[in-house]
C-alpha cells in the first residue's frame, strides 16, 4: 500500500529531526507551510523554547494588497532574519520539516540568507 502525502512528509520529517537539533546560540529554524500561509519559528530544543516567530498572516493584516504565496514566503524570510538579528542570532539550523526544498520553502530560505542569517 502506498504512503499518503502526509505519511511521506512525516517519515521525512522524522529522518531529518534525528540529525538536527537547535541550541540557544544556533537555534533550529522550523518552517511550516499551509495552503494559506507560511510560519517560521526559531526553536531552542535544549530548553524547549521558541526564541522568535514570524508568519505571513501578520503581513496580510497590515497590507490589503494581494501578493502571491512565493512573495509572502520571501517577506516572512526577511522578517525572521530581522527578528533574529535583533536578538543577536546570526546562525541557525534549517529544518524544512519534511517539505521539499523547492518553491515557497526555498524562497523563504533565500530571503532569510539575504537578510543576514547563516545556515
Amino acid at each position: 500500500m502506498a504512503l499518503t502525502k502526509l505519511q511521506r512528509r512525516k517519515r521525512i520529517k522524522m529522518r531529518i529531526r534525528k540529525s538536527i537539533s537547535g541550541t540557544k546560540e544556533r537555534p533550529r529554524m522550523s518552517v511550516f507551510r499551509s495552503n494559506k500561509g507560511m510560519y517560521v519559528q526559531l526553536i531552542d530544543d535544549l530548553n524547549g523554547q521558541t526564541l522568535a516567530a514570524a508568519s505571513s498572516l501578520k503581513k496580510k493584516g497590515e497590507d490589503s494588497k494581494q501578493v502571491n504565496k512565493t512573495e509572502d514566503a520571501k517577506s516572512v524570510g526577511k522578517l525572521i532574519a530581522e527578528k533574529s538579528l535583533e536578538k543577536g542570532i546570526s546562525k541557525v539550523v534549517f529544518d524544512r520539516n519534511g517539505y521539499l526544498y523547492h518553491g515557497r520553502v526555498k524562497a523563504l530560505a533565500d530571503a532569510a540568507r539575504e537578510g543576514g542569517l547563516k545556515f
